[in-house]
Parts: C-alpha cells; sequence; structure tokens
C-alpha cells in the first residue's frame, strides 16, 4: 500500500513539473522577463527629460515603462511607452571572476533596453514599472506587481543639490568595496538631511567595465537604485581584467543624452541641470593630441551653444597628482577653461583629494573669474593613496585630504543663487573640506 501511494505521489508530481515546464515553454516572458541592470540618466535637460536602460533576457519580448507622478497613488493617470531595444553583446564571453574568486568567461547576451522620457515636469517625483505588457491586468502571470522605482527631475530654479562620489571599483570577490561606497552616499544623505536631487559619479564604478556581472549587482543595490545618475567613463570601466579596451561597457549600461561628438556618442554628452550645464568627458577618447583636439572643439561648441549660470566640466584622469601636487590634466585643459569660462572642473581617478580655489592664467583669483579645480577621493575602502610632500604648485593647490589606502569620502554639492557650494565629508560625516563656487551671472538659453 505504501510503495503503491508513494509511486502515485511520484507521478502526480511529474505531471505537475511538466505542466510547469510546459508553461514556461509557452510563455517564455512569464519565465524570464524580470529587467535588471537598471537606471535612470538625465535628458539634456533634465528638468523635462529623463532616459531608462534596462536589461532583458533575449526572446522575453517588448518591454514597457509604465510612469506617473508619485502623487498619483492609484496609477489613474499613468502612461505606458514601449522601448526601443536592441541584442548586446559587448560583454559576452570576457574573462572575469566571480564572488568566490573563480576564474570564469562571461556568458552573457542580453536585450538593452532604452527610452527617453519628455515633456516631464520640472522638480517633480515620478514612480514607474517596467513591464512585458503595455496594459498590465489582473492576470496572475501579470507584471503588474513588478517593483516600483522612482525618480525626480531637475528644478528649474537655482537651489538644488548632487551627491559626489567616484572611484568605487566595484569587484565580485570584494563585496566590501559596493558597501563602503554605498554607506558613504547614506553619510552624505544624513549630512544633506535629506536625499538628493541627483547623484553624480566621476568614474571608476567598476574594477572591470567588460565584467558584465558587476554592473547589475551595483545597480541593484537599494542606496543606488533611488537616484538619477550621470557620470564619466572611467578607465576601469573601460577595460576588462585582460586590459583590452572599449566605451562600449559604458555606454552599453546607461543611457546617457546621444549629443557627444563621433565615436562618443552616449559616452561623452551634456546636460542642463537647474542652471547649470554640465559637459561630461571621456579622458580614454583624448589620449593623443588629435583626438585631445577632437574633444576640445566639441566642449568650446557646447559651451558657447548653451550658457548657463555655471558651467561645471568633468573627466575621471586627475587635475593635480594628488601625492605631490604635480600638474596632471591641468595642463592639458587650462587654456580652454579659461577661455571658456569654466566655473568648475571635477575629477577623480587619483584617490586623493585635491582642491582650488578659482584659477585664471595659472593664478589664484577672488572668484570673479577662473576655474575651482577639485577632484574627488576614492570610496572603497581599499585603493586609496597616501599623501607625500607637496613639491609642486603650493600656490595653486589649497587642500588635500587622504586616509591612505582605507579611504572613503565623499562631496556634496548645493546650488544657491549666488555660488555653488562643495563639502567634503569623510565617512562618519565629518566635514573635511569646503569650498565656494561664485555665479558669473550668466543666463541659461
Amino acid at each position: 500500500m505504501y510503495a503503491r501511494n508513494y509511486l502515485e505521489m511520484l507521478k502526480k508530481l511529474s505531471l505537475l513539473l511538466a505542466v510547469i515546464t510546459a508553461f514556461a515553454w509557452l510563455n517564455p516572458v512569464a519565465a524570464q522577463n524580470t529587467p535588471y541592470t537598471i537606471i535612470a540618466n538625465p535628458g539634456e535637460n533634465a528638468s523635462s527629460e529623463i532616459r531608462f536602460n534596462w536589461h532583458t533576457n533575449i526572446g522575453s519580448g517588448d518591454s514597457y515603462i509604465i510612469y506617473t507622478r508619485r502623487s498619483d497613488k492609484n496609477w489613474k493617470n499613468a502612461i505606458s511607452a514601449r522601448a526601443d531595444q536592441e541584442l548586446c553583446t559587448v560583454f559576452d564571453s570576457i574573462y572575469s571572476k566571480k564572488p568566490n574568486g573563480e576564474n570564469f568567461y562571461e556568458d552573457v547576451r542580453f536585450i538593452r533596453n532604452t527610452i527617453a522620457l519628455q515633456g516631464l515636469k520640472e522638480d517633480t517625483e515620478y514612480q514607474y514599472k517596467l513591464s512585458s505588457e503595455q496594459k498590465p491586468t489582473s492576470s496572475p502571470h501579470s507584471n503588474q506587481n513588478s517593483e516600483i522605482h522612482y525618480f525626480k527631475t531637475a528644478p528649474k530654479s537655482s537651489k538644488w543639490n548632487m551627491g559626489i562620489i567616484s572611484d568605487m571599483h566595484v569587484y565580485a570577490p570584494l563585496p566590501n568595496r559596493q558597501k563602503a561606497a554605498m554607506e558613504m552616499v547614506r553619510q552624505l544623505e544624513k549630512q544633506n538631511k535629506k536625499p538628493f536631487n541627483m547623484m553624480l559619479h566621476v568614474g571608476d564604478m567598476a574594477a572591470w567595465g567588460g565584467s558584465y556581472s558587476f554592473w547589475p549587482t551595483l545597480y541593484a543595490d537599494s542606496t543606488f537604485s533611488k537616484y538619477v545618475w550621470a557620470g564619466v567613463n572611467g578607465n576601469h570601466d573601460n577595460m576588462t581584467r585582460l586590459n583590452a579596451q572599449s566605451n562600449k561597457f559604458f555606454h552599453s549600461v546607461n543611457n546617457n543624452p546621444l549629443n557627444g561628438y563621433q565615436g562618443e556618442i552616449g559616452v561623452s554628452y551634456h546636460f542642463i541641470y537647474g542652471d547649470a550645464l554640465f559637459v561630461m568627458l571621456n579622458n580614454e577618447a583624448m589620449k593623443s593630441d588629435e583626438e585631445l583636439a577632437k574633444a576640445q572643439d566639441w566642449t568650446r561648441e557646447v559651451i558657447k551653444n548653451n550658457p548657463a549660470k555655471y558651467v561645471i566640466v568633468l573627466e575621471h584622469y586627475q587635475w593635480f597628482m594628488g601625492d605631490d601636487g604635480k600638474s596632471s590634466q591641468y595642463n592639458r585643459w587650462k587654456e580652454l577653461f579659461d577661455q571658456c569660462g569654466v566655473d568648475l572642473a571635477i575629477s577623480g581617478n587619483n584617490h586623493i583629494y585635491v582642491r582650488t580655489n578659482a584659477i585664471y592664467a595659472d593664478k589664484e583669483t577672488d572668484g570673479s573669474k577662473g576655474t575651482v579645480y577639485i577632484q574627488t577621493p576614492s570610496s572603497d575602502n581599499e585603493r586609496g593613496r597616501p599623501l607625500e610632500e607637496q613639491l609642486y604648485n603650493k600656490d595653486l593647490i589649497k587642500f588635500r585630504w587622504s586616509e591612505g589606502s582605507k579611504t572613503v569620502g565623499a562631496l556634496i554639492m548645493k546650488a544657491e543663487k549666488k555660488r555653488l557650494t562643495l563639502t567634503l565629508y569623510d565617512r562618519n560625516g565629518n566635514a573635511i573640506d569646503q569650498v565656494s563656487v561664485k555665479s558669473k551671472s550668466k543666463k541659461l538659453r
């Protein structure tokens, strides 16, 4: 009797398994269409446009974004829009590392979904879902109960704030790197006493940008995923474990404005946030004199065609060597910044915080003209660098800071009517340094 009952139970289990398998085969969307690597980026005018990137499995069909204002509790006014889709294979078969340290080759081919939401209301919070259905139904297999995400458009006013962080070097075998960086973001939020309008990063988010498995882990972090992010391509974001180089890694995990120059579309870009123009550069595409000239010609045109109260330029490579103060990218860009009236230049990479007052023609000014140069410290609690005796640019560099190899730091930037204020904080919330960037009273287009 017992054996007969056992056999009957096995038959029922086998039948149930067959039904489940058949359902998954006949309904591939329900079986596999869970979006991942989700990020919101600013549009060319972040007051009215936000851009999105997310990935889905091959064969999962169309993908939609369903969005409405956060105040619309019942989603009565929700709008559905279908994403543009393309097959992405740039990460496939790249040599990498698993969380347990095991070597492996990334086996990843997916659908990249992108969309730009335009005509949004400034300084407004929105909520959105990602779905395989244009209008989710009450079907038990519907994605209508998918995770709700949020974003906020930029204000048009002169008051806004951002957190600034860089050099996380997210790396699967060492998860504490990401943990340290996200804890630093939360510390910034605590000091700001509220969430930021947006987050800015200065590159090297991943240890190897070609290791795809590092990206979805970062993007899924609850601290990371709550923000619109704008950032620049770092040298680590541009590389694989075996040092192959490509800007396609950075491009494929973002949906930046498509207003860059040839070869750098979606990698170098610019956007307006509030009353500020942000120009985002890819230093991996300016290693030769010809490449540098191309980047600088584009930068001049962008600044000329987009007058703003503040002009802010970002690139990953450092303006100065933080250990001894020697000039680095400063020498390549100072003349253009003087000519074009750049107010603030932000970089990273060196893992040592360095800051000047406003500089024009290699001399400090009273702030009525010139560029304030800042480079961010690392935030991964592992790859910082110690300070050494400052031998160069003693008349220009006003402050340097590092905690040695175990450095964690980041900044808050606040915009007001007459100035930008940038404050460096350590992991404990101590304000380490502060500088103001005076408004030059330029007007937006």
